[in-house]
């Protein structure tokens, strides 16, 4: 029982490390002379990078940036109600409210990532989705998973 609690605390620990860097990289759409994201855009001239932060954001893009914040936090906030309720709950019960901050936070990373998708540089020939983008895929099913394995879970001896 140890080393499932161990291997769903890694992996919850890895979703949200994922999940920083898809949110803070600076990678959802790149090509040759640029890179963007959803905070920044950087121009790449002469082996350096020009920053360029967006001034004006529409809807979409504050969507995209508020559910991935969302979903950061409710990934935190779920790894330390884990830990409280590791410590707190009693034997047989399961982990309902950490599969719910959960699938919360999957819920928030599938939104973001889809509304990106639909949205963005959907006319574009000459770029390609980035790994910031590829990252937040790949946390969705990461946080469904744990998302499922804590409600599924019991506290055992």
């Amino acid at each position: 029982m140890l080393l499932l609690l161990v291997s769903i605390f890694l992996l919850h620990l890895s979703t949200i490390i994922f999940l920083f860097i898809s949110t803070a990289n600076n990678a959802w759409w790149t090509t040759d002379d640029y890179g963007k994201d959803i905070w920044k855009q950087c121009f790449h001239k002469n082996g350096s990078c020009i920053t360029v932060v967006y001034k004006d954001i529409d809807d979409c893009l504050q969507a995209i940036q508020a559910s991935m914040v969302l979903a950061v936090i409710f990934s935190c906030c779920g790894l330390l109600i884990f830990i409280c309720q590791l410590f707190t709950l009693k034997k047989g019960n399961r982990f309902i409210f950490t599969g719910i901050f959960q699938l919360l936070s999957c819920l928030c990373v599938v939104i973001a990532a889809s509304i990106y998708t639909i949205y963005f540089h959907r006319n574009e020939q000459n770029g390609w989705y980035g790994s910031s983008y590829i990252l937040a895929w790949i946390c969705f099913p990461l946080t469904l998973t744990s998302g499922i394995m804590y409600t599924i879970l019991r506290k055992r001896e």
